[in-house]
């Protein structure tokens, strides 16, 4: 649910899809009924007497995702399952053809558990259901295809499938995600071209067909409409700005049937777009950071509000408190920071190029980058091919990145030298001369800000020509 559109009910058949699961012990396939406290798992059988016990979960790709992980957090041995994803109309019919499988497997077993297998982390790779075999069975949880985007429009936009690939987002859109970061596209309209950043999403017509969904930056979050019938207070504006979520429950309105849907709000932070999400699909997990939450806390959660918790562990092992809120637009339990001060977060609003002067920077230097921390890059090259290092970092206030030739928090690195640039990049790139080295012809190397051959010790020697210089001095 987001400004544009707003989510239709899911709860027929059509919508909704059934976990069948197979027990490596029992050698049964049945149908997902729930968890029980324990963590043990519930089933039944996938026949038409149970199937109003059937555990339904929503079709669309991300919230199915997330839905399936807090689903495996809770379980006790997760390995002893293989777990399948079906149509709830044809569920008990591929449950039937599963089983005879099972029980007496044919050359068409590996196509029909392949179909609808779910790819879990924990499981091996080449290691089959069906004893018999030794082929995969596992598929990955992608909502759309490749063959189903259309690329004559994604190269509209300036995009292809090798750029998508190359920067890394070509994942998450199959798997029904936005982009976890703005896209540069080009827009051509045919009589004129748009360029702009965006994030994009792939998304499914009325008709079937998969479309590019633009999610534009906007100036600021658009408070002053009413969002599906609400009305911000001021209270609401101050916590999505302050947090990125609105903190508390209300009812919107769906514009194509007037249904009225309990749904939390929150600020998409790359683009300032309003995102909203219906309670009915919020999945709380009954533990954050190694601390187990209580019912009172979930509901906390549950209702949009955030909740202080103390005595949570690090990767690194360490110990701390941090207050915590469900996030509409992610549909995760997030960390809380204050979005107007915090840099990280003010950094995240620009777009942090991943380039600098023809170098691309690796991950490692961009995540830095990207928080506001001094890099270090090398193999930089001058005007004149040289090559020559250096330190750059984002300024959030500019938009800019800042070039120095010294560290600006004065790191010291035995590989990481000050002054030995300064000479080259001033003569080779900027066109000032040095009275040291002003007669040599070739380009100046790092280092070099003395002659360093004996043809350029001759060149330095020689009288100086009637034309002066057109240089600057250094």
């Amino acid at each position: 649910m987001s400004e544009e559109v707003i989510d239709t009910p899911r709860a027929t058949d059509q919508f909704s899809d059934i976990l069948l699961v197979f027990d490596k012990k029992k050698k049964k396939i049945e149908a997902v009924k729930g968890i029980e406290k324990n963590g043990e798992l519930q089933t039944v059988a996938a026949n038409k007497k149970n199937e109003s016990q059937f555990m339904r979960v929503d079709k669309h790709g991300d919230l199915f995702s997330n839905f399936f992980s807090n689903f495996l957090q809770q379980l006790n041995n997760p390995t002893h399952f293989n777990f399948f994803r079906v149509a709830a109309d044809d569920a008990i019919n591929v449950a039937n053809k599963m089983q005879k499988e099972v029980d007496n497997p044919t050359k068409s077993a590996e196509k029909l558990f392949i179909q609808h297998e779910i790819k879990n982390d924990y499981k091996q790779k080449n290691k089959n259901i069906m004893e018999t075999t030794q082929s995969t069975t596992e598929i990955s949880e992608y909502r759309f295809k490749l063959e189903q985007i259309d690329w004559n429009a994604m190269s509209n936009l300036g995009l292809s499938k090798e750029r998508l690939e190359k920067m890394n987002l070509l994942d998450p859109l199959l798997k029904g995600y936005k982009t976890n970061e703005l896209v540069p596209i080009s827009l051509d309209l045919g009589t004129s071209i748009t360029r702009m950043d965006a994030r994009l999403s792939l998304q499914t017509r009325d008709d079937g067909q998969v479309v590019v969904a633009i999610h534009g930056i906007r100036k600021e979050p658009q408070f002053h409409f009413p969002f599906f019938g609400h009305e911000f207070t001021k209270e609401d504006k101050e916590n999505l700005l302050k947090t990125g979520n609105m903190g508390r429950v209300v009812d919107l309105t769906n514009p194509k049937n007037g249904e009225i849907i309990p749904s939390i709000i929150s600020v998409d932070r790359l683009t300032k777009e309003l995102i909203a999400l219906r309670t009915d699909r919020i999945k709380i997990p009954d533990e954050i950071k190694g601390v187990k939450l209580d019912e009172q806390q979930k509901q906390t959660l549950m209702e949009g509000k955030p909740l202080y918790l103390e005595g949570m562990i690090s990767k690194k092992g360490e110990p701390f408190s941090a207050s915590v809120q469900f996030n509409a637009d992610k549909c995760y339990v997030e960390f809380l920071f204050d979005r107007t001060n915090n840099k990280q977060f003010q950094s995240q609003q620009q777009e942090v190029p991943r380039v600098f002067r023809g170098k691309e920077l690796d991950e490692q230097q961009y995540q830095k980058f990207k928080e506001g921390q001094t890099v270090y890059v090398s193999g930089l090259v001058d005007k004149k091919g040289k090559e020559y290092q250096g330190y750059i970092t984002f300024n959030n206030e500019t938009a800019k990145t800042d070039f120095s030739f010294d560290n600006p928090n004065k790191m010291k690195s035995q590989s990481q030298p000050k002054e030995e640039s300064k000479t080259q990049v001033a003569v080779n790139s900027e066109g000032k001369t040095n009275e040291a080295t002003k007669k040599i012809k070739e380009p100046l190397k790092t280092e070099q800000n003395i002659p360093d051959s004996k043809k350029q010790q001759q060149e330095q020697q020689d009288k100086p020509k009637a034309a002066k210089s057109k240089g600057r001095k250094i």
